[in-house]
């Protein structure tokens, strides 16, 4: 599989590492004006760029009938025009706020606690993720994916970064040096506290779950999500 990365940040360079060992190859490596390049070179995107470029990123791909896979966080306020765009164009399309098995996994196991607790009102719910200092949205796409979860779930009505009402869920976002990615889920009361956490070790994890995305979209038409690649 040849494949065009769009954003060539640490990310892209451990995508590049891993995919080398899958047999696939890196034939674009792009970190600035996407439309400057041709990607009918490549079988599949794949985008870890930034916010600012991420949705020109994705449409380019989409125009030029390349299938590709996002896991830039950021920019979602353009998610549902670029879902359009994608149907319009008869194109393929996966973005995840997380790309590891491991917190996919986490993602059904929070949604079943929050079926769980949501009877338990003596419990609030809050959520915490850290991350390496050079990520540039807060909270991360990953709390924003958990506290959308715990709502659908939940008799929540939404989520606010650091202080909420009663009936929001507070998240806290910090940044730490090298610090892969880790997301706490909390439910406090005044007797105990349940907690469940994930907590990446490095960057493979993400990597190598948008490398397997990539292999799914290959040769498909549509809007997907990891759980189709999954589960």
């Amino acid at each position: 599989m040849k494949i065009a990365l769009l954003g060539y940040g640490k990310m892209g360079k451990t995508i590049e590492r891993l995919a080398e060992k899958r047999g696939h190859e890196v034939v674009l490596r792009i970190s600035d004006d996407v439309q400057k390049y041709d990607l009918k070179k490549a079988d599949v995107a794949i985008d870890f760029s930034i916010p600012d470029a991420a949705f020109k990123n994705i449409t380019s791909c989409f125009d030029q009938q390349i299938p590709v896979v996002s896991g830039t966080t950021g920019w979602l306020s353009r998610y549902n025009e670029a879902v359009k765009l994608c149907k319009e164009k008869d194109a393929a399309f996966i973005y995840a706020s997380n790309f590891s098995l491991g917190v996919n996994l986490f993602f059904e196991l929070n949604k079943k606690l929050a079926q769980m607790m949501n009877s338990f009102k003596e419990y609030s719910v809050d959520i915490e993720e850290i991350h390496h200092t050079q990520k540039l949205d807060a909270p991360s796409g990953t709390a924003i994916s958990l506290a959308e979860q715990i709502i659908e779930n939940s008799d929540k009505k939404g989520w606010k970064l650091d202080e909420a009402s009663e009936d929001e869920i507070p998240v806290t976002a910090k940044r730490i040096e090298n610090v892969p990615g880790t997301h706490i889920i909390s439910y406090k009361s005044e007797v105990d506290t349940i907690k469940i956490e994930h907590i990446a070790h490095s960057r493979d994890g993400f990597a190598l779950g948008a490398i397997i995305a990539a292999e799914w979209l290959k040769d498909k038409k549509g809007v997907f999500s990891m759980k189709d690649v999954l589960f």
